[in-house]
């Protein structure tokens, strides 16, 4: 909330825009001195156009709110930390979340409802699926794949591919925090360590 305060400061001082959350369970009607409202206390609100940023990291989860906001006509916009570096030629789908510190660099095709927590970053020539979640500090080398779903724990570094033959985190990875990924991650993998090998139970 404090990024999207800072972001769009200057509708809140010269419009009736209001930031609100959204917490179908809540127990208390103020945090951090906004109010938090039901999804449908929200829709019941008078306005002309409703926005939403859906700020959970469970990507299905995330997915699915995603739909159910599409269907009753919500928008979605991107919070962005006013220090994030982004240079040349990115491609960024709807409704992210760059947090502090993040760095997106050239050449990069990211989907929809990506997160990025603090220290990121996604170094050029790297294409990222939708509802994909890094953790703070995850460092992204050029030529890198990541499939919708996947999930990147924090710290994790992944190797840099080569061009034409990038290195690719299938759909619904799972990279753990720390680890070091050298090799392509199959889909509905968890893989920890370094190297990062796949986590068996």
């Amino acid at each position: 909330m404090p990024l999207v305060r800072q972001q769009f400061r200057h509708l809140l001082d010269e419009s009736d825009c209001e930031l609100v959350f959204l917490d179908d369970a809540q127990s208390n009607p103020l945090l951090n001195g906004h109010r938090v409202l039901t999804y449908s206390q929200w829709l019941a609100e008078p306005a002309a156009e409703r926005f939403m940023n859906v700020a959970i990291s469970e990507s299905l989860l995330r997915e699915g709110l995603v739909q159910r906001c599409a269907a009753d006509g919500v928008q979605f916009f991107e919070a962005r930390a006013a220090n994030v570096v982004q240079l040349d030629d990115v491609q960024l789908g709807d409704g992210a979340v760059l947090c502090p510190f993040v760095t997106l660099t050239s050449n990069i095709r990211i989907g929809q409802h990506f997160h990025a927590n603090i220290y990121s970053y996604v170094e050029h020539d790297c294409v990222i699926g939708d509802y994909v979640t890094f953790a703070p500090g995850v460092m992204c080398n050029g030529n890198v794949h990541i499939e919708d779903h996947a999930y990147i724990g924090a710290g994790a570094v992944i190797k840099q591919g080569l061009p034409g033959a990038p290195l690719v985190i299938g759909r619904g990875a799972v990279v753990g925090m720390g680890a070091v990924v050298t090799k392509s991650v199959p889909p509905g993998v968890t893989v920890v360590g370094n190297p990062a090998r796949m986590l068996v139970k």
